[in-house]
């Protein structure tokens, strides 16, 4: 079972997860960490031996009876079980809980080659529509209080098979980045934060990109090379309020943003975060995207002082994705 452990000088909960050991890239030499190992049967596969063992959660298929799109159950579940937070002390400063939850991978393409950036808008809208539907069922799920949704693209972002997937963790906990996000929007005097960053830097000199749902940009305080920011137009807390419409827009604008990196930099590693208020919580939020390519390694300053060094100004970065030659 994993654990839950409180580390008293942050206040943040840190997992522990034993079986994810388990998995056969995990500890071996760089060189090895390859994501398309020929010698691996890859589980994503249609035709995979070992695809069907698993029980979809959702599936979408075409009018052939193939999937398209799948949710399935983790086979290393960091969150597993239907136990609420229950918090024990085990020493005087040894705090712990069980790592409730569920974790769960969906598969947003058949094909193993394909990437985020080359998918069809038809494809976009229904991989949002999914993280809906899964958003929703855990927001119903009563130990569940926050659902993260996560994409790691190439082995230096933490993918560990090449095949297009990406994560859903429902957690018994709300993580500190959210609660620490939550609070900067009730401090803002501004009104919403997002909103009033879509205004001030619309068409700017950190602006990337937009569509008539979302806007991306190149934050002023990103805190790595080419970090950029996705934000709904229409102000909703909580993904799950957004219209279908609205979520094929950010899903497209990612894609598109993706694209520009790609153009820009080539297929380099990233991750992919989305971030909406805890589905039963009230108050001023603005669900949003963070998209971090993985260009430079945190380094012991910003290990030891939480302080990050970005050697890539956003509005460098922004002008050069603006720049750069996109095929449609």
């Amino acid at each position: 079972m994993s654990q839950l452990r409180l580390n008293l000088l942050t206040g943040r909960w840190v997992t522990v997860v034993p079986s994810r050991a388990k998995r056969t890239s995990d500890f071996a030499p760089r060189a090895q960490k390859v994501e398309n190992d020929p010698d691996r049967e890859c589980p994503f596969c249609p035709d995979s031996t070992l695809a069907n063992d698993d029980v979809p959660l959702l599936e979408n298929t075409d009018a052939a009876g193939n999937w398209q799109l799948r949710v399935i159950a983790n086979r290393y579940p960091a969150f597993e079980g239907d136990e609420s937070l229950a918090v024990r002390n085990l020493g005087p400063v040894h705090v712990m809980a069980e790592a409730s939850g569920t974790h769960e991978v969906f598969v947003y393409s058949p094909e193993h080659e394909v990437r985020l950036d080359q998918l069809s808008d038809d494809q976009i809208v229904q991989l949002m529509a999914a993280l809906k539907a899964r958003f929703i069922a855990h927001a119903n799920t009563p130990n569940i209080r926050y659902t993260q949704a996560i994409v790691n693209h190439g082995r230096e972002a933490g993918a560990s098979l090449a095949h297009p997937h990406g994560q859903l963790l429902g957690l018994p906990f709300v993580p500190g980045e959210i609660l620490e996000e939550e609070r900067a929007f009730e401090r803002f005097k501004g009104g919403c934060i997002v909103c009033t960053t879509t205004e001030a830097e619309s068409h700017n000199e950190r602006f990337v990109l937009e569509n008539d749902h979302a806007m991306v940009i190149c934050p002023f305080w990103s805190s790595s090379p080419y970090e950029l920011l996705i934000m709904p137009k229409d102000h909703q807390q909580h993904l799950t309020d957004s219209s279908d419409a609205a979520l094929a827009g950010v899903g497209l604008a990612v894609r598109d943003a993706l694209k520009h990196l790609v153009a820009t930099l080539g297929d380099i590693a990233f991750n992919l975060v989305f971030h909406t208020a805890p589905s039963h919580h009230e108050g001023t939020y603005h669900w949003h995207a963070h998209l971090f390519p993985k260009l430079t390694t945190t380094a012991g300053f910003e290990r030891g002082t939480g302080v990050m060094i970005n050697i890539i100004a956003p509005e460098f970065a922004a002008d050069a994705l603006r720049s750069a030659a996109v095929n449609a």
